[in-house]
């Protein structure tokens, strides 16, 4: 593992290296006034530490994929009320009230019905 990340290390140094180079010349031939030849190695400045970081971060890579597994999410189960329960909390209600009619003043628990 450690010869791996010592070549992907001087692989970018490397890489680094030719970038300074280009951006040297660059400039060299902007001063003395070299048009658009200049962009040949502005170009190859601005594009070289893209590959280069590229280059980089690829490490090794699995030899089979018997490593792998398929994505399963990880979902709560579905909350299913226990049978013959009315009320969320799965209490059956011995005097009939709906859920949370013993909560509203005024119908202390009985069931009104309205028509």
């Amino acid at each position: 593992m450690s010869e791996d990340i010592a070549y992907r290390e001087r692989r970018y140094l490397i890489m680094m290296g030719i970038r300074l180079v280009c951006f040297v010349i660059a400039v060299v031939l902007f001063v003395n006034g070299a048009g658009w030849l200049t962009a040949i190695p502005a170009v190859g400045a601005i594009a070289i530490p893209y590959f280069a970081v590229v280059f980089a971060n690829g490490g090794r890579e699995p030899a089979g994929r018997s490593g792998f597994r398929p994505y399963e999410p990880n979902l709560p189960q579905r909350f299913t009320p226990p049978s013959g329960s009315h009320r969320p909390d799965g209490i059956a209600d011995p005097d009939g009230a709906e859920p949370g009619e013993a909560d509203i003043p005024g119908t202390n628990g009985a069931s009104e019905r309205r028509g």
